[in-house]
């Protein structure tokens, strides 16, 4: 008898019996495996937001929900203002918006910047946040408006400043407190902030600005920095991140008050600036440019124009820099202010051009190491600029001269085990490397550091590194010390790339190094920007240049010692005489040419701030020290004093202004928040962060996309075991 069970049996027999079954199981198995990437995926995504909910205050682009915790210093926000308090809430209050006014008069500029914020709610409030200015800064003035109230405030060594500070805030007290954590990086912290009032925080500071001169033209140029890129903090434990994402365990003692969070790509930008300039060149200007903003620009006369952004206001997340170049003929051989300080004491400020008698000497052959920087935050502009920079400059290598190029993130690589003369084909070899270059990791300057200053001299060749940086570093004051320990017969010369490069980095090692700084912010100015420096390169250099000041005169003057000065560049002197009357001379070589100069006292121009500014290079000079090996109790010891005379901020004096009438009642507590910052223009958020996301999407939706993987997985699981039992029935 057949029966179904012997049918059965004998249905697998069939060949079309035989395809389905073969179907089935191919069925079976792209089931199994969509079963095993939903639970792989699944389970990944939804410990990647359980990884973002727990993670720290210090997170990249870090939401506000993110951001509940106990706000200290420690967490300032570039730009913007942060809330703190007793009781901490999701709640931050926007930047309205910041209005920079800046004075020119020749060489010289006095900024005032205003910025204002808003309380829109029924609590009571305290804001920190942290501001860029530029590099060479002397702030000399900090006051708070609250209402119709103004407080000024006064200079104070910084803890007795941070102590002032804390006691009007537990006093329910308004006060202000502005410390500065880098000579081009500022926190302002504003206590007891009260419900719907306006808060307006205005400071002042001046400038000395820099100047060139070529084919005898003059060009000034004047920087505002927006934004504080992330910095990389070497030994954060991030190998393919810059900090911001993470600062546990870093070596840097204020590694989280220069580490604000960033935000993402999709996010939108904040703090909207103003920009006013008016200036007066004292010569008839040529020619005017904004490379990086369009303004609208006033002619009023031949040597003075009035500047203001086209569009009214620009997001704060790129430098504004303006430029001028003097007509032909006019431009100045040397200039110099005066100004009367107290005691009998006058300040002067002298800037002389040597003439280029020097130029016509024989061009020494050259062993020049190029090192470019391709860690994370160079990805995007930064990075085209720097391969297109570093190929113009092999290219134009002569045969004669002998190079290598260092390239920089986690680690460093050289492309030659030594200097290689510049022969068509090494040129060709090096220039096809620099193509294949790409950001990622971190940057870790001191290997590259040590491998392209030797310590040593090479004879007959004049040495020359050029090295092509953001300079995103928050360890800047290990750097120019190591810097001073190898340069030996070296010279460095600092090229900045990109949007926000960290200047005052790129300055002082320049300084430390005897070389120069260049700025390039976009990429059609590669050619102009390196081409004026290779010319400078490439001319001979005048040595010895010394400085004799009118006879029986007591002088302090800054720089102590004049550096060696290549073609277009200016002497810069900053002094302090008990007289106003005399003459200065200047003499220096040029191979076999000796020159020399002289200008009078009497002939120079009133100024206002020249005091400011040459108490600011004292004390930069004397920050120098701790590079040398002085103590940081001996170096404080001589800053703190001449500070509070010249009523300057410094690493140790603060400013603080506090409204002795009691504001915020005893009952009444603190809330707080906290805002993040925009990334620097042309950075790409991923490459600087690394692969998880920070913050544009909330870890909960992470979650959430997580839990219906693996929801979908059961049931692919569920479905395949139905028919597991279906074929075992059948059988």
């Amino acid at each position: 008898m057949n029966t179904s069970a012997d049918r059965t049996v004998h249905l697998p027999d069939s060949p079309h019996n035989q395809r389905i079954a073969r179907g089935q199981r191919f069925v079976d198995l792209i089931a199994y495996v969509l079963l095993m990437f939903a639970t792989a995926l699944g389970f990944s995504v939804a410990l990647g937001g359980v990884v973002l909910l727990l993670a720290s205050p210090a997170s990249a682009a870090q939401s506000v929900e993110a951001a509940q915790i106990a706000m200290k210093p420690a967490d300032a926000r570039q730009g913007t203002l942060l809330f703190r308090g007793d009781q901490v809430a999701s709640f931050a209050v926007p930047l309205l918006g910041t209005e920079v006014d800046i004075q020119v008069s020749g060489p010289l500029a006095h900024t005032r910047v205003v910025q204002t914020f808003s309380n829109p709610s029924d609590a009571w409030y305290e804001g920190i946040y942290v501001f860029p200015l530029p590099d060479n800064a002397a702030v000399s003035r900090l006051r708070m408006r609250i209402g119709e109230r103004v407080v000024e405030a006064e200079v104070q060594e910084r803890a007795r400043a941070q102590a002032t500070y804390q006691q009007a805030r537990r006093a329910g007290q308004r006060a202000a407190l502005l410390e500065q954590e880098r000579p081009n990086m500022f926190t302002t912290s504003v206590a007891n902030i009260g419900p719907r009032e306006q808060i307006v925080i205005e400071l002042e500071y001046r400038q000395t600005l820099d100047y060139r001169q070529t084919e005898g033209a003059g060009r000034y140029s004047l920087r505002f920095p927006m934004v504080v890129g992330p910095r990389y903090i070497p030994g954060a434990g991030a190998d393919d991140e810059e900090v911001g994402a993470v600062v546990a365990g870093a070596r840097i003692d204020d590694a989280l008050r220069i580490s604000p969070p960033v935000l993402g790509p999709a996010e939108r930008v904040l703090n909207p600036v103003r920009i006013r300039v008016s200036l007066d060149a004292g010569v008839p200007i040529a020619e005017l440019n904004s490379p990086f903003h369009s303004v609208q620009v006033i002619r009023d006369g031949e040597r003075r124009r009035r500047i203001t952004l086209s569009e009214g206001n620009t997001p704060a997340n790129r430098d504004f820099e303006l430029t001028w170049t003097l007509a032909a003929g006019s431009a100045p051989t040397a200039t110099l202010f005066s100004e009367p300080g107290e005691h009998g004491r006058h300040y002067a400020l002298l800037t002389l051009m040597p003439p280029a008698p020097f130029t016509t000497a024989a061009r020494l052959p050259r062993e020049v190491i190029f090192v470019v920087d391709t860690s994370g935050s160079m990805e995007g502009e930064s990075i085209a600029q720097a391969r297109e920079a570093l190929a113009l400059a092999l290219r134009r290598l002569d045969p004669a001269d002998r190079f290598n190029v260092i390239e920089f993130n986690s680690d460093s690589h050289a492309l030659f085990d030594d200097a290689r003369a510049a022969s068509d084909a090494n040129v060709q070899d090096a220039v096809r490397w620099v193509e294949r270059l790409r950001a990622r990791g971190g940057t870790e300057m001191a290997g590259a550091l040590d491998k392209a200053l030797t310590g040593k001299d090479r004879g007959e060749r004049v040495r020359q590194v050029i090295f092509l940086t953001d300079g995103a570093v928050g360890n800047e004051q290990a750097l120019f010390t190591l810097i001073q320990q190898r340069l030996g017969a070296s010279r460095l010369f600092t090229v900045g790339i990109g949007s926000a490069p960290n200047s005052h980095f790129m300055r002082k090692a320049a300084e430390a190094g005897r070389g120069n700084f260049t700025y390039i912010g976009k990429v059609d100015e590669v050619k102009t920007k390196m081409s004026a420096l290779f010319a400078l390169l490439e001319a001979p250099m005048l040595k010895n240049v010394e400085v004799r000041w009118p006879a029986g005169a007591r002088v302090e003057s800054w720089p102590a010692r004049v550096p060696d000065l290549y073609l277009g560049e200016p002497i810069v002197l900053a002094a302090a005489l008990d007289t106003a009357a005399g003459e200065i001379e200047i003499s220096g070589d040029a191979g076999e040419l000796r020159w020399t100069t002289s200008v009078s006292l009497a002939d120079a121009n009133p100024g206002t701030g020249i005091g400011s500014l040459w108490a600011r290079q004292k004390i930069d000079a004397l920050m120098d020290r701790l590079n040398t090996g002085s103590s940081e109790e001996e170096v404080r010891a001589a800053v703190v004093p001449l500070a509070v005379e010249h009523h300057l901020a410094s690493r140790y004096t603060s400013f603080v202004a506090v409204d002795r009438s009691p504001a915020r009642p005893a009952e009444s507590r603190l809330e707080g928040g906290a805002m993040p910052t925009n990334m620097p223009h042309g950075w790409d958020h991923q490459a600087v962060f690394g692969e998880l996301p920070r913050g544009a999407t909330d870890s909960r939706w992470h979650l959430l996309l997580g839990s219906a993987l693996l929801a979908l997985a059961f049931a692919l699981w569920l479905a395949m075991a139905r028919r597991t039992d279906n074929s075992s029935l059948a059988h």
